[in-house]
């Protein structure tokens, strides 16, 4: 019923076992409000269970398998999956500095099989030297405490620890020129950048591309974007779009197709990674 792999983080876990049980309800003619009576709770709280975006209890789980008429294995497998789901990953430790709408994101990276995005402003994230993204926290939180910024730092340097591991997922980055040749932290800290981006460049699961400004407008008019995709067959493709205090996670079909055609017009009108390459040297060249 459920197709999960090794290593799935509990933020995944949880939109599955949601997705699931939200299956064996449709199913059965159960409305929410009547779930949420046998659980004590009402109609929201199995909206949000539902959609993953809360903990489990395994009591709930139990109760609803009940109602459902969900027996046997079928039914254990869910209430370990429900144990499983509630298991804190490891962005929890860093719950001082990282905001709750920004957790899940994290939780989903963590799982993604393949990672697309778009990026106008900055170098993505996951790209960044430790003094470039210190440059960049910085800016967006002026007057923190130096402690605040380390932390915040030291969040971004984990996130990129996948990249480099067994069963690391695939990066593919599509970067406006004006976030390459924007100065963050001044030149030594972006010839740094520079050169750590044409690293990254050969590693077999990254790919970069430049949209340079010769090619006037582009596909990407509302900006950056991020598309997940997941090895779960399960669990659809997620679209990030991030805001000042908060974002949006799309993945109601319509929307993530758009989203995804954006990123397939924005791959074909940019630069090849070969030439994205050559392009960065001769930027580190006029770094001053």
């Amino acid at each position: 019923m459920i197709s999960v792999q090794p290593g799935s983080g509990p933020t995944v876990l949880r939109i599955l076992l949601g997705s699931q049980l939200r299956r064996l309800r449709e199913a059965k003619g159960i409305t929410r409000e009547d779930a949420g009576y046998a659980i004590r709770g009402s109609g929201s709280k199995i909206s949000r269970m539902e959609l993953g975006r809360v903990s489990f209890k395994e009591r709930d789980v139990v109760d609803l398998l009940k109602l459902y008429g969900v027996a046997g294995d079928e039914a254990d497998s869910l209430v370990e999956l429900a144990k499983n789901a509630n298991s804190p990953g490891w962005w929890h430790n860093y719950g001082d500095v990282l905001p709750e709408w920004f957790q899940v994101y994290v939780g989903l990276e963590e799982a993604a099989s393949l990672i697309r995005l778009y990026e106008v402003q900055f170098v993505p994230g996951l790209l960044q030297t430790a003094d470039y993204a210190r440059a960049v926290v910085a800016l967006g939180l002026p007057g923190a405490p130096a402690e605040e910024i380390e932390r915040r730092v030291s969040l971004r340097m984990q996130r990129q620890a996948r990249l480099t591991k067994p069963g690391s997922p695939r990066l593919w980055a599509v970067v406006d020129e004006a976030a390459l040749r924007r100065q963050i932290g001044g030149g030594e800290v972006m010839r740094a950048q520079l050169r750590r981006l044409i690293e990254l460049t050969a590693e077999p699961n990254i790919t970069l591309q430049l949209v340079p400004f010769r090619s006037g407008g582009h596909a990407a008019e509302s900006g950056a974007f991020i598309v997940l995709r997941f090895p779960e067959a399960d669990l659809p493709d997620v679209v990030y779009l991030e805001q000042l205090t908060s974002a949006l996670y799309l993945d109601k079909r319509d929307d993530v197709e758009k989203y995804t055609e954006v990123m397939e017009r924005l791959s074909v009108e940019s630069e090849s990674p070969e030439r994205t390459v050559k392009i960065l040297s001769g930027m580190l060249e006029e770094v001053s």
